[in-house]
C-alpha cells in the first residue's frame, strides 16, 4: 500500500484549509464594511480587483506548474491574500495598484515558494511592502472620512484618473492618523493640541477606531471559532500597548496613548488576520508570544522613528524570518524525557 507524504502544514479535517480561510473571510466582513461606509467604494474596488487577480493568477500558475487548479483554488487562500492585500490599500489608489500587488503576492511570495505551506514569508504583507517602497506617492491616496466621493466620480478616478470639475485630489485626501501626527510634531504641535481638531476620535483617529473596532470584533470570533489562537493577537496587542504606554507616561505631550496607538491605523487587522497566518507565523505555544510581541514592539519601533508612518507589514516580515529559530528554541518538551541526554 502507497502512503503519500504531504507537507505541513497538517490541518485536521475537521479545520481544512479552505474550512479556515471561509472563517477568515467571513470574520473580514465587518471590517470591510464599516471601511466602505467610512472611507466609501474605493474600498470594494480594491476588493473586487484584488480578488479577481487573485483567483487569475493562482490558476495560472498552477496551471503552468501542473498542479490541480480547481481544488486547489477551492481552498480560497489565495482570495485570502487578495482581500488583506486590498484592504491595506488606499481607497483611492489607481486600480493598477492591486492588480500589481496581489500579482506579486500570488506568484512570487506564494507559488514560486510552492504554494500554500512553503511560503516562508506572508504573501499579502510581501506585496505591499513592494508596492509600498515602489509606489509611494499612490499608497497616500486615503480620502478624509465620509469624504462624499461617490460610487461614478470613483470609478473614474481609479480607472480613468479623472475628477469631478472643480475638485482636485487635495480636497478629498489627507495623511493616514500616523503621518499626521508625525508631521504635526515636526511643526512642533503638541498631542493636546492635535486632539482639539478632528485627526482624534473616542479613543483611536476619527473614523479608523471604529474600523479597528470591528476587525477587533471579527478577531474574537475567529478566536471562538478556533481558527487562531489567542497568543499571537494577545502578545503582540500587548507589547504594542506596553510600548506605547511607557512613553505616553515619560512624554504625553508628543507620544500617543495605547488606545490610539491599537485603535488608529492597522493594529486589528495586523493582530487577527495577518499575524495570524500559520504558515509564516511561529508555530509553538511560547513561541507564539515571542513572535506576536516582536510583532507589536517592531510595530511601534517603525511608526514612530523609521522612515514609515504605519510599521504591520514590515514588522510581520521581519519576524517571518525569524519564525524558524523562535519555533527551534522554543520547541515543548517531548513527553517521557527530561533533563539533558547522554
Amino acid at each position: 500500500m502507497d502512503f503519500g507524504n504531504y507537507s505541513s502544514p497538517h490541518f485536521p479535517v475537521s479545520g481544512s484549509v479552505a474550512t479556515m480561510m471561509r472563517h477568515v473571510l467571513f470574520a473580514l466582513l465587518p471590517g470591510s464594511i464599516c471601511m466602505t461606509w467610512f472611507f466609501g467604494p474605493g474600498v470594494v474596488c480594491n476588493l473586487v480587483l484584488a480578488a479577481l487577480t487573485a483567483i487569475c493568477s493562482e490558476a495560472g500558475m498552477l496551471y503552468l506548474r501542473g498542479k490541480p487548479v480547481r481544488s486547489t483554488l477551492a481552498d480560497s487562500s489565495a482570495l485570502v491574500t487578495g482581500i488583506l492585500l486590498a484592504l491595506a490599500l488606499p481607497p483611492l489608489a489607481p486600480w493598477w495598484i492591486p492588480v500589481i500587488g496581489t500579482l506579486f503576492a500570488v506568484i512570487v511570495a506564494k507559488q514560486l515558494y510552492g504554494g500554500i505551506g512553503y511560503n516562508p514569508f506572508n504573501p499579502a504583507m510581501a506585496g505591499y511592502v513592494v508596492l509600498l517602497i515602489s509606489f509611494p506617492l499612490e499608497l497616500t491616496l486615503w480620502p478624509a472620512p465620509h469624504a462624499g466621493l461617490g460610487l461614478s466620480d470613483t470609478l473614474a478616478l481609479v480607472f480613468l484618473d479623472t475628477l469631478p470639475a472643480g475638485m482636485d485630489l487635495d480636497t478629498l485626501t489627507m495623511a493616514t492618523p500616523m503621518d499626521s501626527v508625525r508631521t504635526r510634531l515636526g511643526l512642533e504641535q503638541t498631542i493636546p493640541m492635535m486632539q482639539d481638531g478632528e485627526l482624534f476620535g473616542l479613543v483611536g483617529a476619527g473614523g479608523w477606531e471604529w474600523v479597528n473596532f470591528w476587525f477587533l470584533i471579527g478577531g474574537l470570533w475567529l478566536f471562538k471559532a478556533r481558527v487562531i489562537q489567542w497568543q499571537i493577537p494577545a502578545s503582540m496587542l500587548c507589547a504594542l500597548a506596553g510600548m506605547a504606554l511607557v512613553f505616553y507616561l515619560l512624554d504625553p505631550e508628543t507620544h500617543t496613548s495605547p488606545a490610539f496607538q491599537l485603535f488608529s491605523g492597522a493594529a486589528m487587522l495586523g493582530a487577527f488576520f495577518i499575524a495570524t497566518d500559520p504558515v509564516s507565523a511561529s508555530t509553538t505555544p511560547t513561541g507564539r508570544l515571542f513572535y506576536g510581541a516582536g510583532i507589536g514592539i517592531l510595530t511601534y519601533i517603525i511608526r514612530h522613528w523609521g522612515g514609515y508612518p504605519e510599521g504591520i507589514a514590515f514588522a510581520v516580515l521581519l519576524m517571518n524570518m525569524a519564525a524558524p529559530t523562535i519555533d527551534y528554541y522554543t520547541q515543548p518538551r517531548v513527553f517521557g524525557k527530561s533533563g539533558d541526554e547522554t
